[in-house]
């Protein structure tokens, strides 16, 4: 009887984990970068992931430079479960003088990152997965 417990338990344990696992990483789909009259950028972020609840969900999305240098940074402050793929914004990003590319990635709860990741090209009005909206220099 014990046992039959046991082997109940052990099996609704590793359903359960399964399941946490098949949430998968958090995709970046698309990035919208538009430069303020300041110089500094505000940025529309779509993002997939299949978030279970608050335990497995995209928790932010950051900008880096190509070496890594965190930029800036949006936190996700809940699940998303119904509301896939999702888009957020950050204001007033400073992107530093002579950086071109920047990197936007997210981050799950479970896995970090390791999901897809859009590359900006700062230099071009678009690209795979971003669009760029400079202001005209006058």
């Amino acid at each position: 009887m014990i046992k039959s417990i046991l082997v109940v338990c052990m099996s609704i344990a590793l359903l359960g984990s399964a399941a946490f696992a098949l949430a998968g990483e958090a995709d970046v789909l698309n990035v919208v970068m538009s430069e303020s009259m300041d110089g500094s950028f505000n940025l529309h972020v779509t993002v997939k992931h299949a978030d279970t609840g608050w335990d497995h969900y995209a928790n932010w999305w950051r900008v880096t430079t190509e070496d890594g240098k965190e930029l800036g940074r949006r936190v996700l402050a809940h699940p998303h479960v119904g509301e896939q793929p999702f888009t957020r914004g950050l204001s007033g990003l400073k992107v530093p003088e002579g950086v071109i590319v920047v990197i936007v990635e997210a981050h799950d709860k479970v896995h970090e990152y390791g999901g897809k990741t859009v590359r900006v090209d700062t230099a071009k009005d678009r690209g795979e997965g971003f669009r760029v909206i400079l202001q005209k220099k006058k």
